[in-house]
């Protein structure tokens, strides 16, 4: 099971967004040990996990593993647009926002021109996927304009610790190397 945190970018793992629509806005470190108390089966801590203090963190509350995302997005290997890499690398954890502007879901990224324009609209989202289709062909104008002002740009709360260039690999050893010496 994955105890996803309010932290976490991308889609919220909410199957009923009409009671809390923006999503459960309860943090990973809180949300972990409640979960584990109550379930008899491997729990995966996920949401702003950036680090080898963030793994120790998450298992010594009861995970037995983590799931990373927003931690990769700026890797060598990553397909994410440059854009999108440089909107993250110069973001702080106040940057993001959890909106349903793009794909009629609520998902935290990084706000953006869009994201306010819909707000200030007042208009709600069409359902998903349909909202998602509609504001497909804005998403990949603004990226073969290099705007990241009408992208997607999902993203989790930690961004300050992203690294620009590093490898995937380089990032595991990293956040083991960083893990072992805590414990």
């Amino acid at each position: 099971m994955v105890a996803q945190g309010s932290e976490a970018g991308g889609h919220r793992g909410t199957f009923d967004v009409s009671s809390q629509p923006s999503g459960a806005n309860i943090g990973t470190m809180a949300l972990v040990p409640q979960i584990v108390d109550h379930v008899h089966i491997p729990v995966i801590a996920a949401g702003g996990i950036m680090d080898g203090r963030g793994l120790v963190a998450s298992l010594a509350l009861g995970a037995q593993g983590v799931q990373m995302g927003t931690r990769f997005l700026t890797s060598v290997e990553s397909g994410a647009h440059k854009v999108y890499k440089r909107a993250l690398l110069d973001s702080t954890e106040e940057s993001t926002v959890i909106t349903n502007a793009f794909s009629g879901r609520p998902a935290r990224g990084i706000k953006n021109d869009f994201i306010q324009h819909w707000e200030a609209s007042s208009i709600k989202p069409l359902t998903f996927p349909t909202q998602n289709t509609l504001t497909r062909e804005i998403r990949n104008a603004s990226a073969k304009q290099n705007n990241p002002e009408y992208m997607a740009l999902w993203a989790g709360q930690g961004t300050r610790m992203l690294t620009d260039n590093q490898s995937a690999g380089d990032i595991i050893n990293q956040i083991v190397e960083e893990a072992r010496n805590i414990i």
